[in-house]
């Protein structure tokens, strides 16, 4: 069978399901994890035709499938034969787009929802201000408070691509007028520059660029390239 916890808050889903596994896995149950990040197909079905050798069942926690494309679509596609195994697994899952909550749910054992409130949106002039200034604590706390106010990844890395593109337009032109930009953040930008190595602006722009269009081809996890991206400013 198969429990699904899932939703945006993640302390609370963790939290539910160390709880479920304390209260529900025999003393001689094995229990292993398999994560988004470094998972190797068919590792699922592996999981599926495990036997415990202690004879207390195998437990399995699935922990972020959509955060690997290969991942999540082993895990949707074995659903029947989770529900119907001896094994246990505990899918831990973020927010989830309709049509794929109701096929989880549609067969799972336990399914649980926990969203954080919500919360006024970040400021996104203040992500952009941390970048142009290089203060990577602040924009690393503006990191998480945009993420937690419900803001994608995707939105956010548009805010950060919108700043380096003007710290380009300013740093390869002589005026605002050339630049296309108002007198205020042209000059903003200009100041800016003085903080930054020649060429780091368009190494930034580039490892972006980089990082968004692998997240979304399944290569790495946006939400951990992101942060890893900001720790590198």
């Amino acid at each position: 069978m198969y429990v699904l916890f899932f939703g945006t808050d993640r302390n609370s889903i963790r939290d539910a399901a160390t709880a479920y596994i304390e209260k529900e896995m025999p003393a001689d149950g094995t229990l292993s994890t398999i994560e988004a990040v470094g998972y190797q197909p068919e590792q699922v079905a592996d999981a599926l035709g495990a036997r415990s050798l202690f004879g207390g069942g195998e437990w399995c926690i699935l922990d972020t499938p959509s955060a690997d494309a290969v991942f999540a679509k082993d895990v949707e596609n074995t659903l029947i034969e989770m529900a119907e195994s001896n094994n246990t697994f505990i899918i831990l899952e973020g927010p989830l787009l309709a049509a794929v909550k109701k096929k989880y749910e549609k067969l799972a054992a336990i399914h649980e929802e926990f969203s954080l409130e919500k919360k006024e949106r970040a400021n996104p002039f203040a992500l952009a201000e941390a970048l142009a200034q290089k203060d990577k604590r602040q924009l690393w706390v503006l990191l998480q408070e945009a993420k937690l106010s419900g803001q994608r990844e995707e939105e956010i890395i548009g805010i950060l691509w919108w700043q380096l593109k003007s710290l380009r337009l300013a740093k390869n032109t002589a005026t605002a007028v050339e630049a296309g930009m108002k007198d205020f953040p042209y000059n903003k930008a200009k100041r800016a520059l003085m903080k930054f190595q020649d060429g780091e602006v368009e190494r930034l722009s580039q490892s972006l660029l980089e990082l968004y269009h692998d997240g979304h081809a399944g290569v790495r996890a946006l939400d951990l390239a992101l942060e890893e991206w900001v720790l590198l400013i």
